[in-house]
């Protein structure tokens, strides 16, 4: 007989539903004791008896929430936290040039390193906090933040492997918002391996519901903390001192880096599996009040997007702005679909239940309409242009997450009244691809479109001037001459007639002038095509 028909048997006889309970607790299932209640109290909300554990077992909950932070770790592991991302914030010390073909650095940093280190070091903080207030799992906890450290290690060592300056950009800002995505992947791991529930989907939907939780209280503090760091230097401004550049990044990276453990600490049990965390109170209940107010005006708004579509069609085929809203867009219903499920059956009466499946259901499928168009303008930009990393990264998210609604849209439809164990299911297996890609980009991408460095060192430095400049292709002429070359792994190659130019894609714009001599010193590669005779040279 299973616990929910233990204690329905039990539902007028309190003796016996307390032994069950203490049964359950040496069992180790103090939570599957809770939701059957919960279920029991949605099937008969006339019954004195669930009510009363209802509000007991709440109780007991608030007790276990009140006394679960280990402040002793969490403040010196934050302020340790902090005083890292305030020594790496350093410009003048830790840089992070571009570099030109031949081994040569720019003096140009595009974006502080500190951008890049602060969620693989911040998550190893909050995964040392987890584990010295949780289980001890001090070899898994090693494990994973050196992993995650060794992840930006990779990025700050690999990505001059580039070459070209757009190319370094690029892969730069997306390794700046995937390693913060592997960071907060590699604390999923270690939060469900510690707990052995690695095959349980509610539980790795449980960590999802509590890490928009952990993010929500994150973004609070920021807030707060830039009130105060701004009323501080409007202070010191006002009788005419100007604070020291040292004293500035202690208030903003220091004090930013007080907040992932900070927040972390205050949200999260680390000794009970995710599923047995608080959802009911605080947080948790105000981030599904505004999840589920917020997916009929979600439902609204790409119901009047699509009906505009047609008005301005090859708006995102033309503007890649368009296309980066579309992908924010996506993300963020991703998100409010996570947030709007029920975590425990007997959350909603049978009524709010369905109607708030058929709103999931409604968004996802118009989520998957919009997002499908969207992947349609990404694949005709790269069509008639070139794939770069950008691209490939969008392309990528695209499809996962055009997958992933399509997958909750099968869960939904077919799972009838099991519906939120269907979609945990779909979300668990959504955060493993995740996973995947984003570490599938991060190591792959410098190789994917890197350039060969010790082939360019020998070519003329206007040369390597372009390839560091611009993308490929990289299309070089001389005004003297009236040929047009690609340069291809440090070879030109002659592309014979102005109908195969255009032919291959390629635009004037993409031509650069370079001095006939220079041209010359390039060695020959194979003509375009390749039966069009010996090249000429400029």
């Amino acid at each position: 007989m299973s616990l929910n028909d233990t204690i329905n048997a039990m539902s007028g006889d309190p003796e016996q539903l307390e032994l069950t309970y203490q049964a359950a607790l040496k069992a180790g299932q103090a939570a599957a004791f809770r939701e059957a209640i919960d279920a029991g109290r949605a099937a008969a909300p006339d019954n004195m008896l669930y009510a009363a554990w209802h509000y007991r077992l709440l109780h007991a909950a608030e007790r276990v929430k009140e006394s679960f932070t280990a402040w002793g770790w969490a403040i010196p592991l934050a302020l340790l936290n902090g005083l890292a991302l305030w020594y790496l914030s350093d410009d003048e010390r830790f840089r992070l040039p571009l570099a030109r073909p031949g081994g040569a650095w720019t003096d140009y940093s595009f974006i502080p390193l500190v951008f890049l280190v602060a969620a693989p070091v911040s998550a190893a903080f909050v995964i040392t906090y987890l584990a010295a207030a949780g289980r001890r799992r001090w070899i898994m906890a090693t494990l994973v933040s050196a992993l995650l450290v060794a992840a930006a290690v990779y990025v700050v060592t690999f990505y001059p492997q580039l070459g070209t300056r757009p190319y370094q950009e690029q892969y730069i800002t997306l390794m700046a918002m995937h390693l913060p995505l592997l960071a907060w992947a590699g604390v999923g791991a270690f939060l469900i391996s510690s707990h052995n529930v690695v095959r349980d989907a509610a539980n790795r939907f449980a960590f999802l519901i509590k890490s928009l939780e952990v993010f929500v209280m994150g973004g609070l503090a920021v807030i707060a903390g830039g009130i105060f760091v701004g009323i501080t230097a409007g202070l010191f401004e006002a009788i005419g001192v100007t604070l020291p550049q040292t004293v500035v990044r202690l208030l903003v990276a220091g004090g930013g880096g007080l907040v992932p453990v900070i927040a972390a600490a205050v949200i999260y049990n680390p000794k009970v599996k995710p599923i047995d965390q608080e959802f009911e109170e605080g947080i948790s209940r105000l981030l599904a009040l505004l999840a589920r107010a917020l997916l009929p005006l979600s439902i609204l708004v790409l119901l009047v997007y699509l009906s505009f579509i047609p008005f301005n069609f090859f708006g995102p085929f033309e503007n890649r702005d368009v296309l980066i809203v579309f992908n924010a867009m996506l993300f963020a219903v991703i998100a409010l679909m996570v947030a709007a499920t029920p975590t425990r059956p007997g959350q909603l009466s049978s009524r709010a239940a369905l109607w708030l499946r058929r709103g999931i259901i409604a968004l996802a499928a118009l989520a998957a309409l919009v997002s499908i168009y969207a992947l349609a303008a990404i694949l005709y930009r790269t069509a008639i242009d070139r794939l770069t990393p950008n691209r490939l990264a969008f392309i990528g998210w695209n499809v996962i997450n055009i997958g992933l609604l399509l997958l909750v849209l099968f869960r939904r439809l077919r799972a009838g009244e099991q519906w939120p164990a269907g979609l945990y299911r779909a979300f668990a297996m959504g955060t493993v691809v995740y996973a995947v890609w984003t570490l599938a980009l991060i190591l792959i991408l410098p190789w994917l479109f890197g350039i060969n460095q010790q082939r360019i060192e020998t070519l003329p430095p206007a040369v390597q001037e372009a390839i560091y400049s611009y993308p490929d292709p990289i299309l070089l002429k001389c005004t003297q001459s009236p040929h047009i070359y690609l340069l291809d792994d440090g070879e030109k190659r002659w592309i014979e007639t102005i109908p195969t130019f255009t032919e291959r894609g390629y635009v004037w714009g993409d031509v650069r002038f370079i001095s006939c001599d220079d041209l010359r010193s390039i060695p020959d590669g194979e003509p375009i095509p390749p039966d069009a005779g010996p090249p000429p040279q400029p």
